[in-house]
């Protein structure tokens, strides 16, 4: 009777080191979407982009993953989000110093609108699909213009310039104009 005991124990213990070692193992695998920080600089504002950065995975993404004619979380995961430390102008239009959660309504036909919106800190859809939006909150929308990138970005990714900033991801930049 001890040695079946023994037995059972020692086999639930060795259960018990493995499943511990599985699952140590799954939480060290770097996340699919890991998150992003673009920061710039613009007179005395101070702009920064925090994100998630999927990647394509030979996916189809715009027109594909990323629906044409819906709005966009403009990343993965969490909303992605857009904090001024200063008043600016994004295309053109003033913004106050804040932070917002920054969409993008992508189209088939060459223009996408850029959205920013008081609401911050949603999970960037619904269980529907649909981009997590009160447009009540939106403060400001802009229409840019995307433009076929010259390199392939397996990731997506913000990058800041002296005109502004662009998401660029797959064969796709998309170009925001920030004074």
């Amino acid at each position: 009777m001890k040695i079946f005991t023994l037995k059972q124990s020692l086999m639930s213990m060795l259960f018990l080191l493995m499943s511990t070692a599985f699952l140590f193992a799954q939480n060290n695998q770097p996340p699919a979407s890991p998150a992003a920080t673009a920061t710039g600089k613009f007179g005395n504002a101070t702009v920064t982009i925090t994100y998630s950065s999927p990647a394509v995975k030979g996916r189809e993404i715009f027109g594909g993953l990323v629906p044409y004619d819906k709005v966009w979380r403009a990343g993965a995961n969490q909303a992605t989000i857009l904090e001024t430390t200063a008043p600016i102008q994004v295309e053109g239009k003033n913004l106050p110093a804040g932070k917002y959660t920054l969409f993008m309504l992508p189209t088939a036909n060459n223009g996408w609108t850029v959205i920013l919106n008081s609401e911050t800190g949603q999970w960037g859809i619904q269980r529907t699909g649909e981009a997590n939006l009160d447009r009540s909150k939106d403060v400001l929308t802009a229409s840019v213009k995307p433009a076929k990138s010259s390199t392939m970005h397996e990731r997506l990714v913000y990058e800041f310039n002296t005109n502004g900033f662009s998401l660029s991801w797959d064969n796709l930049t998309i170009p925001v104009s920030v004074k």
